[in-house]
């Protein structure tokens, strides 16, 4: 199948009032059209109600960097036709014809959004009959060897084959600034939770050069707010000052009471004591595979 456009799919934000639920698909579009920018994809994008549809030529790359934009739950490459029922039997065969034959089984997955004068079970039993005809194959609805989705919004209809898992969340940049404390690798960790809560990291390091920060923030699409603390000075006054300065609301650190939990807990308790913001801990709970197997599922090497 030629593909022309991409479904990209949402989550919670869906769950969202009217108007922060616009204000979260604005802000989550134009998430989509920086990352293409920087990736030098070319790309036409619009929005409709509870989805969002890329054009482009570049489709596989642009399933990549699609997977890596926060609040997007699941894509679908997709060829797109209008909605008569003439016209999507058609193309669904022609699909079919491709990967069916007798020996192999089908199922037809229809949805439907508008007016129309068939239903969505009406789309599938007159699709399947048509691709049962033209192969020979069966239809399975439980364990099938082939799944083709159709789904149906006003005039137009949406085919596609594979229902693509993404990072989901909320769109990054939609819950304000946060300081991320960065001394490990694994302390990078701690922000990936946080920006799939959507919130924009500054980056504070501890010494002039962490191992997989540059190349996670490009992986991630993170902003690179990348900004060193002078440890010769005093070290709480600098985390309170970046923090005043880039109106973050909170502070991330990367301890675990898995790993020597009296000094983890002591250090808690001196940042408490002298920074002004809260303090968040997402990875005060795993243990070190926990940490490790997370790391590497997001491309950090620890």
């Amino acid at each position: 199948m030629k593909y022309e456009l991409i479904i990209v799919r949402y989550g919670e934000l869906a769950l969202k009032g009217k108007q922060s639920r616009k204000i979260f698909e604005n802000i989550l579009v134009q998430n989509i059209k920086n990352a293409f920018d920087k990736q030098n994809l070319s790309s036409k994008i619009f929005k409709e109600w509870g989805r969002i549809f890329v054009y482009t030529t570049q489709i596989k790359k642009s399933n990549y960097v699609l997977k890596k934009i926060f609040g997007i739950t699941s894509i679908s490459p997709a060829v797109k036709i209008k909605s008569d029922m003439e016209s999507i039997s058609k193309l669904a065969v022609e699909i079919s014809k491709q990967e069916l034959n007798k020996k192999k089984s089908f199922a037809i997955r229809a949805r439907r959004t508008g007016e129309h004068e068939f239903t969505s079970q009406d789309v599938a039993i007159k699709v399947g009959s048509e691709i049962v005809k033209a192969t020979n194959a069966k239809v399975d609805l439980n364990k099938p060897d082939f799944e083709l989705s159709i789904e149906i919004r006003g005039n137009n209809a949406f085919l596609f084959t594979e229902k693509i898992p993404c990072v989901g969340g909320l769109p990054l940049g939609s819950q304000g600034n946060i300081c991320g404390l960065i001394d490990l690798p694994s302390s990078i960790l701690a922000t990936w939770f946080l920006m799939k809560r959507g919130c924009n990291v500054f980056f504070v390091t501890l010494k002039a050069e962490i191992k997989g920060l540059n190349s996670f923030t490009e992986d991630w699409f993170a902003k690179s707010n990348i900004l060193t603390i002078d440890l010769k000075n005093n070290f709480y006054a600098q985390i309170n000052s970046i923090a005043e300065k880039n109106n973050c609301y909170a502070i991330s650190v990367g301890y675990s009471l898995f790993d020597n939990s009296q000094k983890v807990l002591n250090d808690i308790n001196q940042l408490k004591k002298h920074v002004r913001y809260p303090i968040l801990h997402p990875l005060i709970a795993m243990n070190k595979e926990e940490i490790k197997k997370k790391c590497k599922e997001i491309g950090l090497k620890i």
